[in-house]
């Protein structure tokens, strides 16, 4: 027995549909509420990634990888009259190829049941859209930065006999084997220098050139500010805390990210709260309060597609491969990003929403990382007195 009747049906106002011409069915009465949460999702995801602009990105179709090439360096010599000129006979310049494999499907996603929706007092939509464009920029900088401290500890890709090209860079800061040096505004300036130093001598260009540092390192440096005399004093305020950029060091401008590898883990890392501490892995620094350890997460394991277990394309490093890193110095070449799928959002609507009275948000990324130019890359570690080992 029909509960419905359709003999008298009301003239209803679809706060969703676009336009007053379109068609009266179940196919369209949503596509505001899909752009609302499109430019959510993709605000959330740009407010929070900073590595995406600081690094060398390209657009990739028709393909699952992209190719950069490298070009070494060549020599010169003065002409003698009457002899002919047909190039180099050792080769020069050398080539040598870096290949970026796109990883598979990155997804963060959520379902939103049609009555919560509709009993909350907030605007549910707006922010489940923000979280999920955090969680993507999240995994998209880490990748990144993971990327670059590997490429720091890379031979360059010209190995063509007789030439040498710079490779990755490796600077200590502080000189002993204690962890909390990378804490001390002092050390960490004297490490700038000497990676700015370490950048010209390779010959990687000034432009560009940036460092990615957990919080309380950068306000380390602003605390010494007054004898480190790193500090731009036109700016001030709320622009000096940011944290995007606005101080430098050597030409080095500073970035703060909770997602830059440190001792193991992602941003933070306090002392340990039981059992005897190591020096060289394990700050002195304990939590100021009660923080929550979610502020010291750990780095995940790196693991790469097998079988059917899909993942990651490149090897990003796993939390023992980082057990020293503090930050990260580095120039736009260091590292390119590839993307198939650009920070997207898909909403389920139709028989889809009927049948389960909701809607799954998804919000979707397909991208790979890696290093590209060792030269430009520059690793920060602490704690020990022998560089980290490389990986590949």
């Amino acid at each position: 027995m029909a509960q419905q009747s359709t003999s008298s049906p009301s003239s209803q106002t679809f706060l969703g549909r676009i336009g007053n011409n379109a068609s009266q069915d179940a196919t369209n009465n949503r596509d505001l509420y899909l752009k609302l949460f499109s430019g959510e999702m993709f605000t959330g995801f740009q407010r929070e990634t900073i590595a995406r602009d600081l690094v060398m990105k390209r657009t990739l179709t028709n393909g699952k990888s992209l190719q950069f090439i490298y070009t070494g360096r060549t020599s010169a010599e003065y002409h003698t009259p009457g002899n002919s000129i047909l190039g180099n006979s050792d080769g020069a310049p050398p080539v040598a190829e870096k290949t970026i494999t796109v990883d598979d499907l990155l997804i963060s996603s959520a379902f939103v049941y049609e009555l919560d929706e509709t009993l909350a007092h907030y605007e549910l939509r707006g922010e489940i859209s923000k979280k999920i464009g955090y969680a993507l920029a999240q995994k998209y900088d880490r990748l990144i930065f993971r990327a670059i401290a590997k490429g720091a500890r890379q031979a360059s890709p010209i190995s063509k006999t007789g030439f040498i090209e710079p490779g990755g860079t490796q600077i200590q800061v502080g000189a002993g084997s204690d962890a909390d040096d990378a804490l001390d505004d002092g050390h960490l300036v004297t490490a700038f220098y000497d990676a700015a130093a370490a950048l010209d001598e390779k010959g990687v260009s000034d432009d560009g050139r940036v460092a990615v540092l957990n919080p309380r390192q950068y306000y380390a440096l602003i605390k010494g500010a007054g004898n480190n005399g790193l500090i731009n004093r036109d700016v001030q305020g709320t622009a000096l805390q940011s944290g995007n950029g606005v101080i430098e060091i050597a030409g080095i401008q500073i970035y703060k990210s909770m997602n830059v590898p440190f001792f193991s883990k992602y941003g933070t890392k306090y002392a340990p709260t039981s059992g005897t501490p190591d020096a060289g892995t394990d700050l002195a620094t304990g939590d100021p309060g009660n923080t929550g350890s979610f502020v010291s997460e750990p780095i995940e394991t790196a693991n790469t597609v097998t079988g059917d277990n899909y993942g990651p394309r490149q090897n990003y490093g796993a939390a023992s491969n980082f057990a020293n890193t503090c930050g990260l110095i580095f120039q736009r070449e260091a590292a390119g990003v590839v993307e198939t799928i650009g920070p997207q959002v898909q909403v389920t609507s139709g028989d889809v929403s009927v049948v389960y009275q909701g809607d799954v948000i998804l919000g979707r990324m397909a991208m790979g990382a890696d290093y590209v130019n060792p030269a430009a890359c520059v690793e920060l570690f602490a704690g020990t007195t022998s560089a980290p080992t490389a990986f590949s």
